[in-house]
């Protein structure tokens, strides 16, 4: 007996050891190293720009006036504010809520995620901005500055849907978009006049065009890029292709055509 608990020291003792020395084996691969491309620096001092305007051609529908007396907070709140936004029309027929973005052309590139937050505010019982964009891993922040419930509902293809009351004045909620996606609709469920756009991209290059349909995207490095153009009220959003030369402003126009 003694003999055998011997023997069975003596062997648990040659495994440790073994273990302890490798045993003989290789050693174990070291981890393999990021294969990915460094990102590339944009060189300011040879970025481009790419400027120009969206028009509207032909004659949109009158706004439409939004009837809020269901509630009286938010009927109290918007005041003579109640035309509905699907047509943002300047003057000189230019386009505004048009989302504008480089939608190929940056591959193999990354960009920093900006340290401060997208602002969605709920004011006067609209979302404000009605389209926005913001970059793949930046935080909104969607505030409620209205003395009533709001319901904020995103309805995304690609990212994650959320669905989150704000039954207080002064409540803010924060999100994180991981993927790109053009465009992201929110809706509020309480208040089905409520509606937005997030165009999520994973580069700074997007805009937003006012009412007089101007948008600029600047710093660019030269290259051949694809713009695409949205708006809410077209089926169809629209691309064209453009060169930036070093230190060049290239002018790009898009119209959209109602009947």
């Amino acid at each position: 007996m003694q003999h055998r608990t011997m023997w069975a020291f003596a062997s648990v003792l040659v495994l440790v050891v073994a273990g302890a020395c490798g045993g003989g084996s290789e050693p174990a691969p070291a981890p393999a190293a990021d294969s990915a491309p460094a990102a590339q620096a944009i060189d300011p001092a040879t970025a481009g720009n790419i400027s120009g305007t969206i028009t509207l051609e032909g004659t949109p529908p009158e706004a439409e006036t939004i009837r809020m007396a269901s509630d009286p907070a938010c009927a109290a709140e918007a005041g003579d504010d109640t035309a509905s936004e699907y047509f943002v029309v300047g003057d000189a027929g230019g386009l505004g809520n048009v989302f504008i973005h480089v939608s190929q052309g940056l591959e193999g590139r990354s960009f920093p995620e900006p340290a401060d937050s997208v602002i969605l505010d709920q004011n006067g019982c609209r979302y404000r901005p009605h389209v926005f964009g913001i970059q793949v891993g930046q935080t909104l922040e969607v505030v409620n500055n209205d003395p009533t419930l709001h319901n904020i509902h995103a309805r995304p293809a690609v990212n994650e849907e959320f669905n989150t009351g704000q039954p207080i004045e002064g409540m803010r909620y924060e999100r994180v978009f991981t993927e790109a996606e053009v465009m992201v609709p929110f809706q509020c469920d309480v208040h089905g006049w409520m509606n937005a756009f997030v165009g999520v991209v994973d580069h700074p290059f997007f805009a937003v065009t006012a009412a007089d349909g101007a948008f600029d995207l600047s710093g660019l490095p030269p290259g051949d890029y694809v713009v695409e153009a949205w708006h809410e009220q077209f089926d169809d959003s629209q691309t064209q292709t453009v060169t930036v030369g070093e230190s060049a402003t290239t002018e790009l126009n898009f119209t959209f055509t109602v009947g």
